[in-house]
């Protein structure tokens, strides 16, 4: 019998929900998350996230990081970067049952007040963001169909951006992947701004 437990009145799930993977690590370690049914939200697995959340904390980068989660079907990633530290999560999909979904691991895994919860498409959401926003941090997992990678990255504000797809991505002029990893049919790249990877090769 799992400690925790996400069901609704008499220990059902949510409706219109299925569980799926669970936190790997952090405040809420354990605790299990649902996902809308079907084959639309697709959750990154616990080894993968396992595996991407320990590089990002080897960078130093997920303490107090003010970040988003572009496609977030469940909300597995940035619910896992609040309960491994980040101080605010943005949560963006248009589909209504995957925002049930991230509204109700929130709630499980007891990181709500750190989180905003966004109906819109992502990349009209994006071109809609005031001047002068800029994230820490980005998780981009959308469908694996999805070919708009320069676009999206071109008008994403985020000193890093953690890419999830089934094959490497096309990224603009100037930007660098300075990390890849394959995970079975998982592919995940670190993905940085001209100006970042600029500092970066320059030692700064």
């Amino acid at each position: 019998m799992c400690r925790w437990c996400p069901t609704g009145p008499g220990g059902a799930l949510p409706v219109g929900s299925v569980a799926q993977v669970r936190i790997v690590a952090g405040s809420a370690r354990g605790r299990p998350l649902v996902a809308p049914p079907g084959d639309r939200t697709r959750p990154t697995s616990d080894r993968v996230r396992e595996a991407v959340f320990n590089a990002l904390w080897s960078r130093g980068v997920l303490d107090g990081a003010v970040a988003v989660d572009l496609f977030a079907g469940s909300g597995a990633l940035g619910v896992e970067a609040l309960s491994r530290g980040a101080s605010h999560v943005t949560f963006v999909d248009r589909d209504r049952a995957a925002l049930r979904a991230v509204r109700r691991n929130l709630e499980v895994c007891a990181v709500a007040s750190a989180a905003t919860v966004v109906g819109a498409p992502v990349e009209r959401w994006l071109a809609d963001l005031p001047a002068g926003t800029r994230f820490d941090l980005a998780f981009c997992d959308p469908p694996y169909a999805y070919d708009r990678w320069p676009g999206l990255l071109a008008g994403l504000p985020a000193d890093l951006v953690v890419a999830e797809s089934d094959r490497p991505i096309e990224v603009p002029e100037g930007w660098v992947c300075e990390r890849e990893s394959r995970y079975g049919g998982t592919w995940v790249g670190f993905v940085v701004p001209p100006d970042r990877g600029a500092r970066r090769r320059g030692g700064r």
